[in-house]
């Protein structure tokens, strides 16, 4: 058994982890409730700028842009956006966003990473993969012009044919105890894809007409996806601040709660070693006195 200076050293450290596991906790809770409800105001904007760009491609016809077709005979090579934060303590977020292009079709020689957050970026270094730039300042208050940075440097990669497609790798806040990380292609639209938007328009706008371009079918697309893609960009911005956070909170949470089942167990061990020095004294002073008599 341990000793009673030991088990006394042990209990205070692991009090001391206890309170910091507490107050982080509390400043994620106060900071969850500020960035869940930018979140909250946000999606609707990024849910309705995908269903508009859906629904002109599934109305369009041959359209011949270069961000929106699929190239043949290109470079090959993947971009992700990939987004995730600059500190740790939030149990599995970080990993988890990790894992969707260590453990997807991602390789290392084909792919170029965008790191928005120190952790990936360290991560996906440590791993081998190319990175681009470096956007951790991004998630201390992200804004819609850090958006539209990221936007920039990703499609002039792809304008230039150094990549082939986009992917934006993030965390969705669904509630404050759960998020889901996810993985979705934002460019090019392969013609599965328009096909797909095709048959899931809402029935009352599929009146069969084409979509029609002014001025023209180029100078209206080279405006509308960038603004597509910086809005989708912003909005996963958005919420995976609201996700780190609920990420954070019920990390410290648990911490919090596994350390005072420690200090309570050590507590009992201690209980038990002062005991048995008090009856170990008890019996060596009778047995002192004894040999007196």
């Amino acid at each position: 058994m341990a000793s009673m200076r030991d088990i006394k050293r042990r209990r205070e450290s692991i009090q001391s982890t206890s309170q910091i596991t507490k107050a982080m906790k509390l400043v994620s809770t106060v900071k969850l409730q500020h960035a869940k409800g930018r979140a909250e105001e946000t999606k609707p904007y990024f849910d309705k700028m995908y269903e508009t760009v859906s629904g002109m491609l599934a109305k369009s016809q041959n359209l011949n842009h270069p961000l929106l077709t699929e190239k043949t005979g290109g470079s090959g090579k993947k971009g992700v956006i990939m987004i995730t934060s600059n500190r740790g303590l939030a149990g599995g977020y970080n990993s988890n966003v990790v894992k969707l292009i260590t453990k997807g079709d991602f390789t290392k020689e084909d792919t170029i990473i965008f790191p928005v957050g120190r952790k990936g970026l360290e991560t996906m270094q440590r791993n081998g993969y190319s990175c681009r730039g470096d956007y951790s300042e991004v998630m201390n208050n992200p804004l819609f012009g850090d958006a539209v940075s990221i936007g920039k440097t990703a499609m002039a990669a792809m304008e230039s044919g150094e990549i082939d497609e986009i992917y934006l790798a993030y965390t969705v806040f669904k509630n404050t105890v759960t998020q889901v990380p996810t993985l979705i292609k934002m460019l090019p639209f392969s013609q599965e894809d328009i096909e797909t938007m095709a048959a899931n328009d809402e029935p009352e706008t599929t009146s069969g007409a084409l979509m029609n371009y002014e001025p023209t079918e180029e100078e209206a697309l080279g405006y509308i996806i960038p603004m597509y893609m910086n809005s989708l960009i912003f909005g996963a911005l958005v919420e995976a601040v609201a996700s780190e956070n609920g990420a954070r909170m019920q990390a410290m949470d648990s911490a919090t709660s596994n350390a005072e089942e420690m200090i309570d167990t050590l507590g009992l061990q201690y209980n038990r070693a002062r005991q048995s020095a008090i009856t170990q004294e008890l019996t060596e002073i009778v047995a002192g006195a004894s040999a007196i008599e």
